[in-house]
């Protein structure tokens, strides 16, 4: 099944009655959110709401999918109810200052702020999956209480830092906003405030010169928070970082005999990419700039554009064919090693560092369970660790997305 047929499966009346009992979403809302398909959207066409990372249809599913006690949603939506964020006892710590050095060393209040966003919107889903007002009202409070105090990110890892929660504050503002939890005006205006004036400057620069799952992360970061905004120029600055920054991360033999070069770096001829590459100096489909550093990292600059790629595609541009080579070449090189293949001597000298973690949902549903590309090891990657949790600026995607329409 192609995806255009996917997408149109659904019929604006049928999506709407889907929504009804979701959130009690106004119908200004549920309008937006049941526009035409993607694939048949102008580019210049209003930005569809909620439209970042999850979108109506989606969420509607997946609310279908819990209440029905279906697997792997039922265990999914039980590990996000037994997470520390979704308590309703949550006490947000905002801070003026946020500080954070290499490493998040100092550690002055970088953790505080992942976690409340994470937390705001573990909330937010639990309000439009469960119908509960309380959790609503507790994205919202810590919501507001950030948006009334912080001021500044400062030290060598902010820009990092901002895109880690930049990231979940724009998903929670979204499902707010956007499904009838009546967060007030004023305090909306404030967190988009927050947003563009904390937030934007740190990431719109990007990191040219930094390991490549940074720009990435800063990446998807500003695409989420453009939509909230409604802030088209700023959509189009993060497609731009995306296309050539995607390139220069994941290696394809048609790239020629070396990398593309981080855009803007002034990163160019074999030492100096080698040296980039973590010491790599041999090249196959699917290597990352950073495989050689560890796969962890590897996995979050793979998801960040991955979770850029599902955006856009609420929005109408499939960034998803874009990618797609590299993605699935990525991916599957990496799976493998994580299923326990060894590594030949020519790959970082032999060893390499595994822990992806939960960062392979997104693309295995798009190009796996949407699109039916053989994805042998990423699907036995998948079946071995999910249900996938929350991990920095990636939450509960098993629940979110598998086999989501």
């Amino acid at each position: 099944m192609g995806r255009s047929t996917v997408r149109t499966l659904v019929a604006g009346a049928a999506l709407s009655a889907l929504l009804l009992p979701l959130a009690s979403a106004p119908a200004g809302a549920t309008a937006s959110a049941v526009a035409a398909p993607a694939a048949e959207r102008p580019r210049q066409a209003a930005f569809q709401h909620p439209g970042v990372l999850v979108g109506a249809q989606q969420l509607a599913f997946a609310k279908g999918k819990v209440a029905a006690g279906a697997e792997p949603w039922k265990s999914a939506f039980a590990d996000l109810r037994a997470s520390r964020y979704a308590s309703p006892d949550w006490k947000p710590k905002p801070r003026a200052t946020v500080e954070c050095g290499s490493g998040s060393n100092p550690n002055n209040g970088c953790s505080d702020e992942r976690d409340d966003s994470m937390a705001a919107y573990t909330q937010a889903l639990q309000w439009v999956l469960t119908g509960d007002r309380r959790h609503a009202d507790k994205a919202i409070q810590i919501m507001d209480a950030w948006s009334a105090v912080i001021k500044e990110h400062t030290n060598s890892n902010a820009p990092l830092q901002t895109g880690w929660a930049g990231n979940n504050w724009a998903r929670a503002a979204e499902l707010i906003r956007h499904t009838g939890a009546t967060w007030p005006t004023a305090s909306v205006n404030r967190f988009a405030t927050m947003l563009r004036t904390v937030y934007v400057p740190q990431l719109t620069p990007g990191s040219p010169r930094k390991n490549g799952n940074w720009e990435l992360i800063q990446t998807d970061a500003l695409m989420g928070i453009a939509v909230f905004l409604d802030d088209r120029g700023l959509f189009d600055q993060a497609v731009d970082l995306w296309r050539k920054r995607l390139p220069a991360y994941v290696y394809l033999s048609s790239d020629g005999k070396l990398p593309v070069p981080p855009p803007r770096a002034g990163i160019e001829g074999r030492s100096a990419l080698v040296t980039y590459w973590n010491g790599q100096s041999t090249f196959v489909d699917g290597l990352a700039q950073e495989t050689c550093r560890d796969f962890g990292h590897t996995g979050w600059g793979l998801e960040a554009a991955a979770q850029t790629a599902e955006t856009a595609r609420l929005q109408g541009l499939d960034l998803w064919a874009e990618g797609r080579q590299r993605l699935v070449k990525a991916l599957e090189f990496h799976a493998a090693y994580e299923n326990g293949a060894k590594a030949p001597g020519w790959l970082c000298g032999g060893a390499v560092q595994t822990g992806l973690g939960p960062a392979v949902q997104l693309a295995y549903n798009e190009y796996h369970l949407r699109e039916g590309i053989a994805m042998p090891q990423t699907q036995e990657y998948v079946a071995a660790h999910s249900p996938f949790g929350a991990n920095y600026f990636i939450g509960w995607e098993t629940l979110t997305h598998t086999d989501a329409p």
